[in-house]
């Protein structure tokens, strides 16, 4: 048999000449015999609602907001609307809204922007009434005074030709011409 020297193990810890090891700060158990307070006693309030809900609270929480997400329906698989935007309709409607406010009128330059805002306004909300099935609309309102100028109006849009549309409406009285285009786009 070899004999082994007995060398220090360098990983071992040292230990005192009594045999006995001392604990170290780590080791030491700081709350032996003392009362322990919560965060809350020592700073002196309470916890929130969220601190107090168990884990198991907090999961039914959840799910109960998961099932109250929004309700998400299948497929139609349908390329056209049930009811079909028809444009005569709406242009009568723009026209009729156009003459019935700005026949007595006269050009103001200061209160023409909201004369137009609540114009286009109320042409949205006429066409709306008419529910034609999965369209989006925009309504633009121009009002120009008449000084014996010539006036183009031009308009871009990328859409689908089959199924989106627009319609005009116009209104000329003796100080200004009003121009109203109805924006219809399908949407699925």
């Amino acid at each position: 048999m070899e004999k082994r020297s007995k060398m220090p193990n360098p990983a071992a810890p040292a230990t005192p000449e009594g045999g006995k090891r001392r604990q170290g700060l780590l080791e030491k158990d700081s709350t032996k015999g003392k009362r322990t307070q919560s965060n809350y006693q020592a700073l002196g309030t309470a916890p929130t609602e969220e601190e107090c809900i168990s884990d198991s609270m907090k999961a039914k929480l959840l799910t109960c907001k998961a099932n109250r997400s929004k309700i998400r329906y299948a497929n139609t698989y349908r390329l056209e609307s049930h009811n079909k935007f028809r444009d005569y309709l709406v242009r009568d409607k723009a026209q009729a809204i156009l003459t019935n406010k700005l026949e007595q009128a006269k050009y103001d330059g200061v209160s023409s922007p909201s004369l137009c805002a609540s114009i286009s306004e109320e042409i949205l909300k006429a066409v709306k009434e008419l529910d034609f099935d999965r369209y989006k609309y925009m309504v633009s309102v121009l009002i120009v005074e008449k000084a014996g100028q010539a006036i183009n109006v031009a308009s871009r849009w990328v859409w689908d030709v089959q199924r989106d549309t627009w319609v005009s409406a116009k209104c000329e009285t003796e100080t200004f011409i009003a121009l109203a285009l109805v924006m219809a786009c399908y949407y699925e």
